[in-house]
């Protein structure tokens, strides 16, 4: 009989000791870096840093309701070129990186909070292009242009092409307009958003060749249960109309 209440007694204690690793630190505070990605993450005036309050766009949106609602503090900066802040986040404890595509070769080298929104992968061409593809070996043949770091530049490197990598991916459409390229590799709807603000519309689908989701990519060493709070939070946002709520609100 006593070692029946002796076992009761520690499994209550495994229990109370489980939650209460569980519990989130409350000065627990993350940095969460990000880059000018229109429409979802962006600077307000434009430029290339800017912090807090100047951060705009759908996966801002998003992540701040997110953190909000989760009670975690986070410091928020968008910096430049996108291969730095990436860096960091797979280094430092603590950060964070968004939107990031969740890739299988990406999988285990962060921690993951989504899906944020969708993005599709597309070759853009002008108006009036007269290039026909069916395959990505199609576009071997032509100038690609593609934006350094970024997962679509990588996966047309995989797939045996030579983009043309610009470190901006606004520069990739006026390369398109002024035919220095043939063809565009860019994010649908990021691409077409970024051509619009540059005064450049009408761009043709040439091919859709992959389609993908964008998260927040947190650092291994981020707690599981910050993890897991923060995708709670998602879930719930997602199931009361948030989520598309803003996604509608930017496009």
């Amino acid at each position: 009989m006593l070692k029946e209440f002796l076992t009761a007694v520690v499994g209550t204690l495994m229990v109370l000791a489980g939650s209460a690793r569980a519990e989130i630190d409350p000065n627990y505070r993350m940095v969460l870096l990000t880059e000018n990605f229109p429409p979802y993450n962006m600077a307000i005036n434009g430029k290339n840093f800017a912090q807090e309050d100047n951060i705009d766009g759908i996966a801002v949106d998003i992540i701040r309701e997110m953190f909000k609602r989760a009670g975690i503090q986070y410091n928020m900066t968008l910096r430049f070129p996108w291969d730095r802040i990436y860096k960091l986040a797979l280094e430092k404890p603590g950060y964070g990186v968004f939107v990031a595509a969740r890739l299988p070769e990406r999988e285990a080298l962060f921690k993951w909070v989504g899906p944020i929104g969708p993005d599709d992968w597309v070759l853009l061409g002008r108006a009036d292009s007269n290039i026909t593809l069916n395959t990505l070996d199609d576009a071997k043949q032509y100038n690609v242009g593609a934006y350094k770091g970024d997962a679509i530049a990588e996966h047309l490197v995989e797939k045996g092409l030579e983009p043309i990598t610009a470190l901006r991916d606004t520069e990739n459409a006026k390369k398109l307009m002024a035919g220095q390229i043939d063809l565009w590799a860019t994010g649908d709807p990021a691409g077409r958003y970024l051509a619009k603000q540059d005064g450049i519309s009408g761009l043709k689908t040439i091919l859709r060749f992959d389609s993908t989701e964008l998260y927040l990519a947190l650092n291994k060493e981020v707690p599981d249960e910050v993890v897991q709070k923060l995708q709670a939070e998602l879930d719930k946002m997602r199931s009361e109309g948030f989520v598309d709520d803003i996604l509608n609100n930017y496009l």
